[in-house]
């Protein structure tokens, strides 16, 4: 049986409602704590539920969830961007590697320190031999 747990802040505590279990109420200081909380409220009205069954869906006011869903495309924008680098700089220290420049002069260039350099180049190297 799958629940969904709705939390709801109230002080310094999660308020969690249950509504596919009528009367299961409880509390929990952290969002992490609430599928353990869930299951032993169960138990109290004699339901057997498993963690992995309890579904969290913490209740936020609007412009929190706003904010949070923001923060979470920000994070997916800079990941993408992150590999996008990741994969011009390799090929970047490959090309002027390739020319003859030295460790120190694609630093230089790229504006990078030596040891970041050689570090994309195994990069590149294991990436290659995949």
């Amino acid at each position: 049986m799958e629940v969904t747990a709705k939390a709801e802040r109230s002080g310094s505590w999660w308020a969690i409602e249950v509504p596919e279990i009528p009367g299961l109420f409880t509390q929990a200081r952290r969002l992490d704590l609430v599928p353990a909380m869930v299951v032993e409220a169960a138990s109290l009205l004699d339901v057997d539920l498993e963690l992995e069954d309890v579904k969290v869906d913490p209740q936020l006011p609007s412009e929190d969830a706003d904010a949070l869903a923001s923060a979470r495309r920000a994070s997916v924008a800079a990941r993408r961007h992150a590999a996008i680098s990741s994969r011009v700089s390799r090929e970047a220290v490959a090309r002027l590697r390739g020319q003859g420049l030295s460790v120190r002069d694609v630093a230089e260039l790229m504006h990078l320190s030596p040891q970041r350099v050689s570090a994309i180049e195994n990069e590149e190297r294991s990436t290659t031999a995949s």
